[in-house]
């Protein structure tokens, strides 16, 4: 195996390892022989690729922002109104919390004692800038009643999408994550979305919800 594609393979392997024990225990309870120990390698290989634990976490948080913004780029150019591309997005990243322990990880780091180093953006900032694009032209859509707070709205949506998965850690397990942003926009949109548009923007959540959750 060529020396490059092999050191790629190790790296990925350590940013795997570190992401499933940071998700389960945290990131402050996991040590880097832990990290050693998991992923199967010698702590030179893992030195090699990472100088210390936080810049393992700063991998993982940015993978976790960098595949936000796959998801993101993806929903673009489909036909899909911008409340409803808003709405796959955070089903988007449910179903990444739910099937990858990288993102689910980031999520965790996010959330945590570890900043985002410049000029890398904090994936909560980039989440909300995003829900505010989209909020106002849902607004423009007439999807949106015209009097919201579209700045003040995007940021309570960023911390209860967030929060679901917080409060969810210690009480249920991340299969529940897709039923928990489900139940979010039942209540946002009822808030939101004149009631001539509801029906069909709820029915797209309740459907959404269902193609994610596990068999």
């Amino acid at each position: 195996m060529p020396r490059q594609l092999r050191a790629e393979q190790t790296r990925a392997t350590i940013i795997a390892a570190a992401a499933d024990l940071f998700d389960r225990h945290g990131y402050e309870s996991t040590s880097l022989s832990d990290i050693v120990e998991h992923a199967q390698v010698t702590k030179g290989a893992l030195y090699f690729h990472f100088a210390a634990k936080e810049d393992l976490a700063h991998a993982i948080m940015e993978l976790q922002s960098r595949v936000s913004r796959e998801v993101a780029s993806e929903l673009e150019g489909r036909g899909y109104s911008s409340l409803e591309s808003l709405i796959r997005f955070t089903f988007g990243v449910a179903r990444l919390s739910v099937e990858d322990p990288v993102p689910r990880a980031g999520l965790r780091l996010a959330t945590g004692v570890v900043a985002m180093p410049p000029p890398l953006t904090h994936p909560f900032t980039e989440w909300r800038d995003l829900a505010a694009r989209k909020l106002h032209s849902a607004v423009k859509e007439s999807d949106v009643h015209p009097d919201i707070d579209v700045e003040a709205v995007a940021h309570a949506l960023v911390s209860w999408f967030v929060g679901t998965r917080v409060v969810g850690r210690s009480l249920e397990p991340v299969a529940r994550q897709p039923r928990r942003v489900a139940e979010m926009w039942h209540v946002m949109i009822r808030g939101l979305v004149p009631v001539t548009r509801r029906a069909r923007y709820l029915s797209l959540a309740s459907r959404l919800e269902r193609e994610i959750r596990p068999a």
